[in-house]
């Protein structure tokens, strides 16, 4: 279990990476959480979470100076602990995934704090490069880049490795414990995500394609399969 979360942050922070970048969609929740998942061996669970953080955060584009909440961590965190916590329980149900969804939410919303702050810093090195290049001095340009990128892989990385942690300990001790009332309303809760991400997509759909589209009938389709199944 150990080894499963130092190599999913390693990854993790090489998918952040592409948030500033390659910039090559490989962070986008819908990309990055099915890689996951096909890391721990179920691309299926990361496909469904990665497709709900897709939605949910959709309309949250990053232009000018506004920074979006990480998304992509908050999908890798989402997909990761979902999987390990079920291989724990020798179980993995919607409850189980909807749990992992409300936690790290809000997990997000720090993650973006950190972005603003590893942008604030990125915004010093460039100064210093500017005066680097008034110098011609080229190597200090460059060991700037590669500072700023390590520093953003270093931090996703770390984030990622105290986060996930954190998580599996929380699901895996709450879930035994569970009132059945508390099952019920998580199974709805889960049952109820797609359709606030089709609404989302609904609103969005002009900006960004086809992509909601398919992310919202995926989910409806799972959703549907799901229930008849449970009926």
């Amino acid at each position: 279990m150990i080894l499963k979360v130092f190599i999913i942050s390693i990854i993790g922070g090489f998918l952040c990476l592409d948030r500033v970048l390659a910039q090559v969609m490989i962070s986008r929740p819908i990309v990055a959480a099915p890689i996951v998942g096909l890391i721990l061996s179920d691309p299926y669970t990361g496909l469904i979470a990665g497709a709900f953080l897709e939605l949910f955060w959709i309309d949250r584009l990053p232009i000018g100076a506004y920074i979006p909440p990480n998304d992509t961590i908050a999908a890798i965190l989402i997909t990761a602990a979902s999987i390990l916590c079920g291989q724990i329980l020798g179980h993995l149900r919607p409850e189980l995934i909807a749990m992992a969804v409300l936690l790290y939410i809000p997990v997000a919303i720090i993650a973006q704090r950190m972005d603003q702050w590893i942008v604030l810093g990125n915004e010093r090195l460039s100064r210093d490069a500017l005066a680097d290049a008034e110098r011609g001095d080229a190597d200090a340009i460059e060991k700037k880049h590669l500072f700023a990128i390590l520093k953003t892989w270093v931090l996703s990385a770390c984030f990622i490795v105290v986060a996930l942690p954190a998580g599996i300990a929380v699901l895996t001790w709450a879930c035994p414990r569970l009132a059945p009332w508390m099952v019920r309303g998580l199974t709805m809760t889960y049952s109820i995500l797609p359709f606030v991400g089709v609404a989302v997509a609904l609103n969005t759909i002009r900006i960004r394609g086809a992509l909601p589209v398919v992310c919202a009938v995926f989910l409806v389709t799972t959703a549907v399969i799901g229930l008849i199944r449970d009926f």
